[in-house]
């Protein structure tokens, strides 16, 4: 090796010691420095200290050398870190400055800086975070709900889901009445109906926020309607379709999925989940997701994803609600004074259901709110339980009822 090389690579090593006082990247920096000023040598010489080499060749070497220096600057660590720490240092009294020169308490107190830097990160994931759902609520049954796609409502019809608002809880009375009972106050009870037929009441509606003065009549039943909380179309195209006819019956004649509403506002509903209606009164709306999660949990019927969400997202706003169950509904002392019959009916109270004779016109109160009559040689005659009776048709008729079309 020429002497001329030995002295460059002796110099390569003492540039880089020297830039090893300031760090591994003052090393570097000190090293690519003195390589582009021995290749801009070469480019005035044409030679440097590891051999001869083109002027253009050297040139470039200059220049790469050079740019790699720059970088090597770029990259060292800024002294800003620990600048404030020296500028306390130098203002703290003299009694301290025994501590603050020593390089251990400066490293400590620029981690003691940057600790307060984290906090506000971490503060968030606190207030995002879901409510812990408390095993016996809705909220922690919507998570047991088994998810699914909605199966086609092809085959559907209500006849499927049994006769309407037939006595399964055996209370003796209907279960639409049941309902009645149980959401309206101020009701009385028609005579006659051993406590059962509700003739008037108040409805302070859950849907709507509203209250509705109900009275049983053709032109007036409606404005209070009894809604299926999770309708039978929904609950056909979730599971249903696979139960038999005592299941559906069962089912759609259950309190717990029974609810007195206002007319309109279960018109609007239609058969829609939670994922397409919510009730517009937004402060029943935790009581009535809660009855809807109840409900398909005790008949193990599926939900959608959308549906699943939905349902969730409404009960993290109350994750304390409790999962409803159904309430036994006894029938009620009547509560207003019997009032006597139209000239020619019969007292309904004394004629037992399917006798003919002592009944021989049957007036009955639908599930839709009409007054029906019936006639021994009518389809519905021997099955009717009659809430009047009348001796004729006239007369069944003159007290707003209509003839029944089968």
């Amino acid at each position: 090796m020429s002497r001329a090389r030995v002295m460059g690579l002796v110099g390569l090593a003492l540039c880089a010691a020297l830039g090893l006082t300031s760090g591994l990247h003052g090393a570097v920096f000190m090293a690519f420095l003195y390589l582009a000023i021995s290749a801009g040598w070469g480019v005035v010489r044409g030679r440097t200290w590891w051999g001869a080499m083109p002027r253009s060749v050297a040139s470039g070497c200059a220049g790469v050398a050079l740019l790699l220096a720059v970088g090597a600057a770029a990259t060292a660590p800024s002294d800003g870190d620990v600048a404030p720490q020296a500028t306390a240092s130098a203002s703290a009294p003299p009694d301290v400055g025994v501590t603050t020169s020593t390089p251990p308490d400066v490293s400590t107190e620029t981690v003691e800086t940057r600790e307060p830097e984290t906090a506000p990160s971490a503060a968030p994931e606190s207030t995002d975070a879901e409510p812990i759902a408390r095993p016996g609520t809705a909220l922690a049954a919507v998570a047991l709900l088994e998810v699914k796609g909605r199966a086609p409502r092809t085959g559907y019809d209500r006849d499927l889901f049994g006769q309407r608002w037939v006595d399964t809880d055996r209370n003796g009375c209907d279960q639409r009445n049941d309902v009645l009972r149980r959401d309206l106050t101020s009701f009385t009870v028609k005579p006659g109906t051993n406590g059962c037929v509700v003739a008037t009441g108040v409805l302070a509606d859950p849907y709507g926020g509203t209250t509705i003065d109900f009275e049983r009549g053709q032109d007036t039943s409606e404005a209070v309607q009894i809604d299926h909380v999770v309708a039978l179309s929904d609950a056909w195209q979730k599971g249903a379709q696979q139960w038999d006819a005592v299941a559906r019956e069962q089912f759609a004649n259950d309190t717990l999925n029974l609810l007195a509403v206002d007319g309109p506002l279960n018109q609007q509903k239609g058969d829609g989940d939670a994922a397409t209606w919510l009730p517009p009164n937004t402060s029943f709306r935790c009581e009535y997701v809660a009855r809807q999660v109840a409900v398909k949990v005790d008949y193990d019927l599926w939900v959608t994803a959308a549906e699943q969400r939905a349902m969730a997202d409404v009960l993290s706003r109350c994750p304390e609600e409790d999962l409803p169950v159904a309430v036994m509904v006894e029938p009620a002392e009547e509560r207003v004074a019997r009032t006597p019959a139209p000239s020619g009916s019969v007292d309904a109270s004394t004629v037992t259901p399917g006798s003919g004779g002592e009944c021989p016109v049957k007036g009955n109160h639908s599930s839709s709110g009409e007054w029906i009559y019936h006639v021994p040689s009518g389809a519905f005659y021997d099955v009717t339980d009659p809430e009047e009776c009348f001796a004729t048709p006239g007369e069944a008729e003159a007290a707003g009822y209509r003839a029944s079309k089968r």
